[in-house]
């Protein structure tokens, strides 16, 4: 058993262009007002991390490290999801991923995807760099608009699928593994990773590869009616990675799963800030805590009610309250009685 850090916060969701949202510096100060002790940074950020430059000075990267540790706080780990998500596009994505990429490579699938890569790579130089040992990232998507199995999909459409995507990933997989960062995949709807069947799928692929790890989000879980708590013991050792975020699921007689095309606010499942949920996060820190995971508890905040200033001053005494101070001895230690071998085995009637 080993206790969880944090509590930590994902910038993605509160980054903007006034103050104290505006700069590394400035966020990081509010952050630590708040409470939070470490901080997960969105690598399309560049304003607040410049990957490729972190990737080859150790100067900036510490430098990069005293911003952040000016403050009390530590960097949790880098995150480059939607860039990520451009290893592999699917043409019915193409134009809305656009937006993701730097604007020298949009409307060029080829080298959108190229940069892509090589983002992911310096990604992994980065976070050694910083002294990191797990990144976050999504795997893209190939076979997802095929989700729905009419019209009949093609015998070895999904595998070929599959097989893509893991030939894309591999290098980069193995550019993790020579800097010794773990990559985890944040197992997510509009993702071909986005349930346990299909992380398999993908794993088998990549030849169980020691990098190819999990970001646990059980939100997403929640939207699709996964068992979150199962999951966990299914896939305890390769979670490396942990984003606190609530969710609700009230399905009605007019949408369930798929919630009928309608707003955040209308869905059957939707995301709430902490607390406002149905998330059982005491279930979960407990199960992390006793399968030995280490790692940081990440707010990611994301709620179509509540405000991201609410959500985030809320966000830390939440997940202070869950944090688990693992025990180091037995509850009933003061019944011990103390006794040896010779005294089992006499108990026993073995001697």
């Amino acid at each position: 058993m080993k206790t969880i850090k944090g509590p930590a916060i994902f910038l993605a969701q509160f980054a903007g262009d006034k103050a104290p949202f505006d700069t590394l510096d400035h966020i990081c100060a509010w952050a630590a007002e708040l409470g939070y002790k470490g901080v997960q940074i969105p690598t399309w950020l560049t304003h607040f991390v410049d990957v490729e430059k972190a990737a080859t000075s150790k100067t900036y990267a510490d430098e990069l490290k005293g911003t952040v540790q000016s403050h009390g706080l530590e960097i949790a780990e880098l995150a480059s999801h939607i860039i990520g998500q451009l290893v592999a596009v699917h043409p019915a994505y193409d134009t809305l991923s656009d937006g993701f990429a730097i604007p020298e490579v949009r409307g060029n699938p080829k080298a959108r995807q190229e940069w892509a890569v090589k983002h992911l790579k310096a990604c992994a130089a980065a976070s050694k760099n910083l002294g990191l040992k797990a990144h976050a990232t999504f795997s893209g998507a190939l076979a997802w608009p095929y989700l729905y199995p009419f019209p009949q999909r093609p015998a070895g459409l999904v595998e070929e699928a599959f097989d893509e995507l893991a030939r894309r990933w591999t290098p980069i997989l193995d550019e993790f593994d020579r800097h010794g960062v773990d990559l985890c995949y944040e197992i997510h709807p509009s993702e071909d990773l986005f349930d346990g069947a299909t992380y398999e799928m993908f794993l088998e692929r990549v030849n169980n590869h020691p990098r190819a790890n999990l970001l646990y989000d059980p939100s997403h879980f929640v939207l699709q009616q996964l068992d979150y708590l199962q999951y966990i013991d299914f896939y305890h050792e390769r979670i490396r990675m942990f984003h606190v975020k609530d969710a609700e699921f009230n399905p009605t007689g007019k949408q369930g799963v798929y919630s009928g095309f309608q707003s955040w606010v209308n869905r059957a499942g939707r995301f709430r800030s902490l607390g406002d949920g149905q998330v059982d996060f005491a279930g979960i820190f407990s199960k992390l805590s006793a399968y030995g995971f280490d790692g940081w508890a990440v707010l990611e905040w994301e709620c179509a009610i509540k405000s991201a200033e609410q959500g985030a001053a809320e966000g830390a005494p939440f997940i202070q309250s869950h944090i688990i101070n693992v025990t180091e001895k037995a509850f009933d230690d003061f019944a011990a009685s103390g006794t040896d071998t010779a005294a089992n085995r006499k108990i026993l009637g073995l001697s």
